[in-house]
């Protein structure tokens, strides 16, 4: 899967040198983050205009319209997680209100889809992390913080400043006793 600064979503298979399906073509808002659901059926792209588009991806047209497409953040979305069986995704962004991470789910409509929203991250939220193990979602901020929200409980646990200047990469290790932050310092 391949998301381009024009807007353009791809998906290539291994063995071919042309594009299997075309999800958005040109001229859309840059692809800021691209994930596969854990199953592999779905995909989903997030937009520098504060869109949120998931596309089942066995499609059989080369052009195919998302299942699902709405606005998580007022100005941007810069990153987003499947949560369980990707009927929930957590999306992180920037948002007029400074709620700038939220919890959507997928099975209802759009006008009720959001579960809920914290407030956090003056200035937006840049990257998010889900610890499935824990039940936990670790965001970074563009002034350096770290937010770490039970899911369960839908409140946020910790917030604490890992760098002066944005996160911009957070890795967890697969037995989720650690996370890893970088900067763009």
């Amino acid at each position: 899967l391949t998301g381009a600064q024009d807007g353009s979503v791809r998906m290539f298979e291994w063995t071919r040198p042309q594009q299997l399906v075309c999800f958005r073509q040109a001229g859309n808002a840059r692809v800021t983050r691209m994930y596969f659901n854990a199953q592999g059926n779905k995909c989903g792209v997030a937009d520098g205009e504060g869109f949120l588009s998931i596309w089942q991806v066995n499609q059989t047209t080369s052009n195919p319209k998302p299942y699902l497409s709405w606005q998580c953040h007022s100005k941007t979305t810069s990153d987003f997680a499947f949560i369980t069986s990707s009927s929930l995704v957590a999306t992180s962004g920037q948002s007029n209100d400074n709620r700038n991470v939220c919890l959507w789910d997928t099975l209802v409509s759009s006008g009720n889809s959001l579960i809920h929203a914290f407030t956090c991250h003056d200035h937006g939220a840049t990257v998010l992390q889900y610890a499935p193990k824990h039940q936990l979602l670790v965001s970074g901020g563009r002034k350096g913080y770290i937010c770490i929200f039970d899911i369960r409980q839908r409140q946020i646990l910790f917030t604490f400043q890992a760098h002066e200047s944005a996160v911009k990469a957070l890795a967890l290790d697969p037995s989720e006793d650690y996370f890893v932050t970088g900067s763009a310092e």
